[in-house]
């Protein structure tokens, strides 16, 4: 890159200046593009920061976000070669003795490994993931660099766990290498959403399944890109449906798909969504919901600066005694829960999303008084998906909504009734299901708390 930049750069100087703002595109375009080729080509753990980049925040360059966009469902893939290697080695024969039809052009490539169609010898027709070859040796080291750097990370935030956080992330990102443990996460959540009205988790098919080899039921729906172009109330029901997977799932089922991006979902125009995705899984013992859902009560149910104080120092997130007035704290935690504060219809938008991102990263700007003691418990590390990730895909999509009652719905010390047409077609679904649900952590006294089974 910064040869060409060279080159492009002694061409400028004897350029008229419409030339010169041709010949800055040009730059800014073929760079956006080696960047996106070298970490597509590097896959893991740096393939995914740059789907990360690529939707979290406007104010990347829009060619480079464009470039980076292709690494969400189709990053350059592995030969198909080396796919009937992988099968072969994990199902002990080529793919095409394995099943009865086989897509050699893979419908989507990622950071850990690429997905084919396939039909299997009874007739169903099934995507099969195939894992990179060494790509866990790749993921292996670079988390032995992140462990490397967390030394930079109390810079920022003086009481953070860095180390906590790292091996957090280690655990996680490991876990997603072993499809074994994703089958039994998706077939878990397949089992708590089905009959669901909008939300569509295909089942596993466990004998064509193994470490390195993950095949589910098709899912059909349009891709991302296409829904932005959808109109209004169709992207108002694609963003309500993410936004009700993701609550519901933590705040009844006490489990949290950690990954939501745009490659992640398929779609179709009345609300229905399919999830495709649950590689990092992060689940959460009663205790740790009820420390959640005080923080829920104190900051937005019943805000009460000292009260929520107490919640945010009982979570973890701030040290008994800090030297930080309640108020400030409350005013800190407003950043996380900012999108369902106000009782009212809330646009989304690309900018809405880039300035709530950017006040949580850099959050030691506007409160250096709260970080210089805060922290984050690197048990609710990943829950920062929901201000980052999941924010992030509703300003994409634009939707609106009352994410404040649709939240409450979800909360189980406001079980809200339906607020919304998907609201009550859900409604009707969860009369139906509750005993699969755990018992709420703030529920009446007596009720027996028990881990949710499939």
């Amino acid at each position: 890159m910064g040869a060409t930049a060279a080159v492009l750069q002694a061409r400028r100087a004897f350029s008229s200046p419409e030339r010169r703002e041709t010949l800055d595109a040009e730059l800014q375009l073929r760079t956006a593009e080696e960047v996106a080729a070298a970490l597509g080509n590097l896959k893991g753990a740096m393939m995914k920061l740059g789907q990360m980049a690529s939707y979290v925040d406007e104010g990347v360059p829009e060619p480079l976000r464009y470039a980076l966009a292709q690494l969400q469902q189709d990053a350059p893939p592995m030969s198909p070669s080396l796919v009937a290697d992988v099968i072969s080695e994990e199902l002990s024969d080529s793919p095409h003795r394995v099943f009865r039809e086989w897509d050699v052009k893979p419908i989507a490539a990622a950071s850990i490994g690429q997905v084919h169609r396939a039909r299997t010898h009874d007739g169903r027709a099934v995507a099969v993931k195939v894992q990179y070859p060494g790509v866990e040796e790749a993921i292996r080291a670079d988390l032995d660099n992140l462990d490397v750097a967390t030394f930079a990370v109390p810079f920022v935030w003086r009481n953070v766990d860095a180390k906590g956080l790292a091996a957090e992330l280690r655990v996680r990102l490991i876990e997603e290498l072993d499809y074994r443990t994703e089958a039994a996460a998706q077939q878990q959540f397949a089992s708590w959403y089905a009959g669901h009205p909008f939300i569509e988790i295909p089942d596993i098919v466990p004998e064509h399944s193994t470490r390195r080899v993950l095949t589910m039921g098709i899912a059909e729906g349009a891709r991302f890109s296409e829904v932005e172009r959808w109109t209004q109330d169709q992207r108002d029901k694609a963003g309500e449906t993410i936004f009700r997977f993701a609550f519901r799932s933590l705040y009844r089922f006490h489990a949290f798909n950690a990954d939501p991006h745009p490659g992640n979902y398929l779609f179709q125009p009345d609300g229905r969504v399919a999830f495709l995705d649950f590689g990092v899984v992060r689940r959460f013992s009663s205790e740790e919901m009820g420390q959640l859902l005080d923080l829920v009560q104190t900051a937005v149910l019943e805000p009460d600066a000292v009260r929520l104080r107490r919640a945010a120092e009982r979570a973890g997130f701030v040290p008994h005694g800090a030297p930080i007035t309640d108020e400030r704290i409350a005013e800190y935690q407003r950043i996380f829960w900012e999108t369902v504060l106000d009782d009212e219809v809330v646009a989304m938008t690309n900018e809405h999303a880039s300035r709530l991102i950017r006040r949580l990263l850099f959050a030691h700007n506007e409160f250096p008084d709260v970080m210089e003691h805060c922290n984050i418990p690197p048990r609710f590390l990943f829950l920062q998906r929901i201000t980052v990730g999941l924010v992030a895909i509703l300003g994409r999509l634009g939707a609106q909504a009352n994410w404040r009652r649709i939240a409450e719905e979800l909360w189980p010390n406001a079980d809200a009734p339906p607020s919304t047409e998907l609201g009550r077609l859900e409604a009707e679904w969860w009369a139906g299901v509750r005993g699969i649900a755990p018992a709420s952590p703030l529920g009446p006294p007596g009720v027996e708390d028990q881990e949710a089974q499939p």
